[in-house]
């Protein structure tokens, strides 16, 4: 064993409970501890660096200066299995541990002095390797999260208070006090009432007399009875709140009604527990119509991402792009070295190009030889799959929504990515290969009385129309059923782009009869991704409708949807005062979103917020802000005037935007008119575009667009567009369910177009997709 004198460095230390650990795979490429060379952990800052042909960690001691590392590496021990292996789940959590399934080995090795095998007791190098080995590790921490949501307490379990205390009877709590259910029952631990649950998946009846209850007398909290268990944890429901919460005195609460928690035995599956299974359940066929197994492919490009838990949304998403060439261009480097920066697992530049990598080189895509197939086993040999473990931590980062580890809306996801790469700093020569998505919408209003006219130009990235329903109904009756007819998808942009009227004043001519408005493509971008909504509010609740889409595989011309912009002889509408200051809301649209039942201040703000134009698009903001802490306050003087750049501001937030490319005087606006909410900050300067450089000039925006903003994509004709890849998603809600993705490719040793099939680690040679395409939630279309 060699000995080194940095062993004895004051800069040789643990890690600390808060810091994490990188010693599963390396930050910079997806080499892991289980390839021949292992990981190089750094004993400095714990940074883990492949030690391959790529040797990331070389370069981080060369970058850092940091002499220390741990090489790890494990092997997978030879285990026959005579049966598939079961998923993952929270049901069913294997008792078998690493050491079961791994041998390990380390080494130390130091860069400073050239030395290998170093003494790993020498100085205090056996309490910092102790300390690595048993910390738990970044994508351990991320798979903690995936299948245990974490509750907390709220003002009503923490502030309950009970009726007289009683005795309940063990006759009393075996019955809904409404209906003769017996299973899936609620405890009121304000009365004591006992309420059947709402129907839950897997087939559990309920007639939702608990719910009832808590309208009726307004008691927030209930525990289900069969989710009790001796240690505590059970199933608390606040009906305020609407949201699982815990009760941290919930034995107090039960004893109070003569129940002792001691006692108690879990008899029912948890929320969380059926929650899980689920969306186990939502799964894409991999049989062919004959039974067999869908062919898995391997190759550059054929690369699949393992599930992190209900990250399915994030998979298929990264997958259609990363099939486009502006994405691979942009991030696939593979003679370049990593960029500079202290820490490469929390640089979206680093993070994206890891990804390219990952996807498109092929390296890790290659079957999976932990598991041993049996030779009479049905199943095919399957991919391991990337784990994005640190690409999800870092984009989720500070976002209530992807932050978790819920299931989300894959349209949300792409929208959020796709601001984090525009306002993120690009390396000289290279721009954002969103650049390719971005096209002008024109909205023309015209008078029905004087015919004058009024142009406005916005620059988007991405198309959300909606698909119309028409309900079907059943030979000789007239009846609606629950099934649609199919659509066409130029029977949604005709919808979409349709004339329609609209409650406004004339400013020339002051007549009341209002305007026709229409929307019209003023641009096509190369790359176009449209979002078919098939959504409709029941009870204020968006449910998603199974409605047929026809899109053809063949070029389809959009030209017809391409407006001219102004025509000969149409005479404009003065220039109107469109002070902030004095926001007036479009009365139509707040009628109409008053008339929904939304409250007159988020009505107000959501119009403010979306440019005060129609009450689609502030009721779409609604749905994605109801969980903003400020939602029901009105307008405040400097939400109006854009915040202020005067006022004192965190410093750490205006750097932070300063980063990502916002000008710190904008940025300090956008902080003043949210609340000092980063992410809310990141909206405004985005759906205040005509901001920029208001501030610098002194005067007023001018919100008033005749032309197009920016040079953003082309208005040749003809504009036609070829699919090139679809998200498909199954589930009742778009924030439950699977998402996997279809996308169009040359297989290996062919020259014709295919579809695969993305389906998280797994990648098949698709069998006839005419049906998911139909029901497709977002389309990839590139120009031809």
């Amino acid at each position: 064993m060699a000995s080194c004198v940095h062993v004895i460095s004051h800069d040789l230390k643990p890690p600390s409970p808060s810091q994490a650990v990188y010693r599963e795979d390396c930050t910079q490429c997806f080499d892991s501890i289980d390839d021949g060379a292992g990981l190089n952990v750094c004993l400095t800052c714990f940074n883990g660096g492949c030690a391959g042909d790529r040797d990331h960690a070389s370069l981080h001691f060369k970058r850092h200066g940091h002499p220390l590392a741990l090489n790890i590496k494990r092997t997978r021990k030879k285990v026959q299995r005579d049966e598939p292996p079961q998923k993952i789940s929270k049901l069913a959590i294997a008792a078998e541990t690493d050491e079961d399934r791994y041998d390990t080995t380390t080494r130390v090795i130091c860069y400073s002095c050239g030395k290998d095998e170093i003494d790993e007791t020498s100085g205090g190098l056996a309490i910092a390797i102790d300390g690595v080995l048993n910390a738990m590790s970044f994508s351990k921490r991320e798979e903690v999260k995936a299948w245990e949501q974490e509750f907390i307490p709220c003002e009503h379990t923490l502030c309950l208070n009970q009726h007289d205390s009683r005795h309940i009877g063990s006759k009393d709590l075996s019955q809904c006090s409404m209906c003769d259910m017996k299973e899936n029952l609620w405890l009121c631990l304000e009365c004591g009432n006992l309420g059947c649950g709402r129907s839950q998946f897997g087939g559990i009846g309920g007639n939702s007399h608990a719910l009832a209850h808590a309208d009726l007398t307004c008691h927030a909290i209930a525990v289900k009875l069969g989710s009790i268990t001796a240690d505590g944890s059970a199933d608390i429901y606040c009906y305020k709140c609407n949201e699982e919460r815990t009760d941290p005195d919930l034995a107090v609460h039960l004893a109070h009604w003569g129940i002792n928690l001691a006692g108690r035995e879990k008899t029912e599956k948890s929320l969380m527990e059926m929650q899980v299974e689920h969306n186990l359940k939502w799964d894409f066929s991999m049989t062919s119509e004959d039974g067999h197994e869908l062919s898995p492919i391997f190759g550059p490009g054929f690369t699949g991402l393992a599930n992190l838990g209900n990250s399915c949304y994030l998979s298929s998403v990264i997958q259609c792009l990363f099939d486009l060439p502006e994405f691979q261009q942009r991030y696939r480097h593979e003679n370049e070295e990593p960029p500079l920066t202290d820490s490469p697992a929390e640089d979206l530049e680093t993070q994206l190009r890891k990804l390219a990598d990952g996807i498109l080189s092929g390296r890790y895509s290659r079957a999976d030889m932990d598991v041993i197939v049996a030779p009479d086993s049905p199943e095919v040999p399957r991919q391991k799959g990337l784990v994005p473990a640190m690409f999800k931590h870092l984009v989720g980062r500070g976002h209530e929504e992807f932050s978790t580890m819920k299931q989300q809306d894959a349209f949300e996801f792409l929208l959020h990515l796709f601001k984090l790469i525009n306002l993120s700093r690009h390396p000289d020569g290279l721009s954002s290969p969103t650049h390719s998505f971005m096209f002008s919408m024109e909205q023309r209003l015209q008078c029905v009385c004087c015919k004058k006219v009024r142009y406005k130009v916005d620059e988007q990235d991405n198309v959300s129309i909606p698909v119309p329903a028409r309900r079907l109904a059943l030979p000789n009756d007239t009846t609606p059923t629950g099934q649609f007819a199919p659509v066409t998808l130029f029977d949604c942009l005709d919808a979409s782009t349709s004339e329609e009227m609209v409650d406004l004043i004339c400013p020339s001519c002051g007549s009341k009869d209002g305007f026709t408005k229409r929307s019209s493509f003023r641009t096509l971008p190369q790359q176009l991704v449209i979002n078919a909504r098939r959504f409709e509010l029941i009870n204020w609740v968006p449910t998603k409708l199974d409605i047929p889409v026809d899109v053809s595989e063949e070029p389809l011309d959009l030209s017809p949807y391409l407006s001219s912009g102004q025509k000969e002889g149409e005479e404009l509408l003065p220039d109107i005062d469109t002070s902030k200051r004095d926001f007036v809301p479009n009365q139509y649209a707040l009628d109409q979103l008053l008339s929904m039942g939304f409250p007159r201040a988020r009505s107000e703000k959501a119009l403010y917020t979306t440019g005060n134009s129609d009450s689609e698009a502030a009721m779409n903001w609604l749905f994605a802000h109801l969980e903003d802490p400020d939602i029901d306050e009105p307008l405040t003087s400097s939400e109006i005037m854009g915040g202020g750049t005067n006022a004192s501001h965190d410093p750490a937030k205006v750097a932070q935007l300063v980063e990502m490319g916002i000008d710190e005087s904008r940025a300090k606006r956008a902080l003043g008119a949210t609340g000092e909410d980063v992410n809310r900050a990141i909206d405004w300067v985005f759906s205040h575009p005509e901001e920029a450089g208001a501030e610098d000039s002194g005067h007023e925006p001018n919100t008033r667009s005749d032309s197009c903003p920016r040079n953003l994509g082309s208005g040749d004709v003809p504009a036609r567009y070829e699919l090139r890849s679809i998200v498909c998603h199954k589930g009742s809600s778009v924030h439950a369910g699977h998402y996997v993705a279809f996308v169009r490719k040359t297989l290996p040793g062919q020259s014709e177009l295919s579809w695969v099939m993305f389906n998280d680690e797994k990648v098949v040679k698709a069998a006839d997709i005419q049906e998911m395409k139909k029901y497709a939630y977002l389309y990839f279309f590139s120009r031809v």
